[in-house]
Parts: structure tokens; C-alpha cells; sequence
């Protein structure tokens, strides 16, 4: 008897495959699209304790962005977060860059040690690094004021770092960078590894050192990697919210508060849910600027390279 052949649901253009995908699409799209317009419709809204109980919004137009938009601490809060982005992002970029050069450098049971360090930093949860450092810093308890006295610096014995503003942005800006460098370091030793030896034998062999091998072979082969890690670090620390609430809830003062922590103390400390979501959505719109300013360079820079 001859083999039956398998039944097909169809080829890739046949209906079955998108009704089989359909649920999880439609389950998709509605955890990501449906938070997003309910916040788009509430900026526009009156949306107030009065209003999330009893559902009588009004619509009020573009009334919260001209009250953001006119409000001077909003801006400041904008100056802020786009400070707390850029000294982020260039140390995670530089810091990774110089981890990843070094890996690449390393032999098998040197690098073999420095990926899983790297892989067990990223692998620790936010809450649980943030506390971590809570302790570390802490004013009574804490071994960083114990190793600073120790080392004859006694003015740090009991200093309350939390509470002084360019401490505690220091604080939430080393921890942020010691969460983010893995990954980075990662992606941009995987890219360096796509690199042919012979380039740099070919290199060497013209006289070429160091930082003109890195200028003028390494970075032009991986700048795509290191464009596109690049802009996900504009993602996370341009948003980056936990770290901070926990750590200071934005504090002492505004030193430490930037835009997500804006529009949250701005929902749930003066219960005014539409300012908090117009806050939410000017974030969106100032962070996707950043993003077509960094692809725009990177879209450039591809269609210059031969």
C-alpha cells in the first residue's frame, strides 16, 4: 500500500495559517494598543478621582498639554531626563565598548569568566539591584561609608547620600549603568566577532595601531550593531522609572525625578490622571524624536558607506 500524504492546512498565502496566528495577534495588539489609546484618550479628557469612579469624563481637548507645556517645572523635569539619558547612554556605550574590546582580547577561560559575569549581572532583577544599592549607600549601615572612613575620609561617616541631589542622581546613574553594560558589552562583542582577523593582520601589517585599527576597521563593520544597541540604551534610560522609584520616588526635591516619574507623581500624588497620561504621551513623542534623529544617522551613514 502506498503512503497517504500529509494533510496540509496550505501554503504560506492559505487562510488557515492566519486564522491558527489570529488570537494570539488579537491578544497581542490588545495589551499593547488598548493601554496605549486609553492613555491617548484620557489626556484629552478631564480624568480626575471624580471621573475614574464614576466614568463621566469631558473631553477638554488640548487643555492638559497647554497646562503641561506652560508649566516651568515640567520643563526643567525635560532638561533633566534628556541630562540623565545622555550622561547614561555615553557611559554604557564607552564602559561596553572597552569590556567588549577586552573580551574579544581575553583567552577561552578568561572571556568564558567575564561572559557569565556579565550574563548574571543582566540576570538580577531591578527591585532587587536597586535594594541592593539602597544598602550599599545607606547612611548608617552602608559599606560605602564604611570604606570611605576606613580609607581616612571621615567626612563620610553617617553622610546621607539620598539626601543630597548630585548624590543620588550619581547613585540612580551608576546603577543604571551597571544594569545596562551587559547587555551591551554582549551585543557588541558578538558584532566584533564578525570581523575578519585578516582585516586587522592587513592592518598591522600597514603600520596601523591600535586606535586607527578601532577607527578605521572594527567601528565601521559594527556600527550598525552599535547604532541599534545605541538607541535601545536611549529606550531604557530615557524610560527608566523603577530604578528611580524605588530608590528616591524622584527625590530629594526634584533632583532625581525625570519624565515617567513626573507623570506618575503627577497621576497618583495630585490624582490628576489626564495631566499624568499628557505627560505619559509628550514622553513618547520627545523619545521618538530622539529614536528618528539616531535611525536618520544611522539610514545616513549606511547609504555613505561603499
Amino acid at each position: 500500500m502506498g503512503r497517504t500524504a500529509p494533510l496540509r492546512a496550505g501554503g504560506p498565502g492559505s487562510p488557515w495559517a492566519y486564522l491558527l496566528i489570529a488570537p494570539a495577534v488579537a491578544g497581542m495588539l490588545y495589551l499593547l494598543l488598548y493601554p496605549l489609546a486609553r492613555a491617548v484618550l484620557i489626556s484629552f479628557q478631564d480624568f480626575r478621582l471624580r471621573q475614574l469612579i464614576l466614568g463621566d469624563a469631558e473631553f477638554v481637548g488640548l487643555h492638559n498639554y497647554e497646562t503641561l507645556l506652560s508649566d516651568p517645572r515640567f520643563w526643567e523635569v525635560v532638561r533633566r531626563t534628556f541630562a540623565f539619558m545622555a550622561v547614561n547612554v555615553v557611559a554604557i556605550m564607552f564602559l561596553s565598548t572597552l569590556v567588549a574590546l577586552m573580551t574579544e582580547r581575553l583567552g577561552k577561560v578568561g572571556r568564558t569568566a567575564v561572559l557569565s559575569s556579565l550574563v548574571l549581572v543582566w540576570a538580577v532583577p531591578v527591585v532587587a539591584a536597586t535594594t541592593v544599592f539602597q544598602w550599599l549607600f545607606h547612611s548608617e549601615f552602608g559599606i560605602v561609608n564604611e570604606a570611605l572612613t576606613g580609607l581616612g575620609f571621615s567626612s563620610f561617616e553617617g553622610y546621607p547620600w539620598f539626601a543630597h541631589g548630585g548624590a543620588a542622581f550619581a547613585i540612580v546613574v551608576l546603577l543604571v549603568v551597571w544594569q545596562s553594560v551587559p547587555f551591551a558589552a554582549i551585543t557588541l562583542y558578538s558584532a566584533l566577532t564578525t570581523v575578519p582577523v585578516e582585516l586587522y593582520e592587513s592592518a598591522r601589517m600597514d603600520g596601523a595601531g591600535g586606535v586607527r585599527i578601532f577607527r578605521s576597521v572594527t567601528f565601521p563593520l559594527m556600527r550598525p550593531i552599535f547604532m541599534l544597541v545605541l538607541s535601545l540604551e536611549v529606550i531604557w534610560t530615557f524610560k527608566a522609572f523603577v530604578q528611580i522609584w524605588v530608590m528616591t520616588r524622584g527625590g530629594p526635591g526634584d533632583a532625581t525625578t525625570i519624565l515617567p516619574v513626573y507623570a506618575v507623581q503627577t497621576a497618583l500624588a495630585q490624582q490628576r490622571y489626564d495631566l499624568g497620561s499628557a505627560a505619559s504621551m509628550l514622553t513618547v513623542l520627545l523619545m521618538s524624536g530622539v529614536l528618528v534623529l539616531s535611525f536618520r544617522q544611522l539610514f545616513r551613514q549606511e547609504g555613505e558607506s561603499p
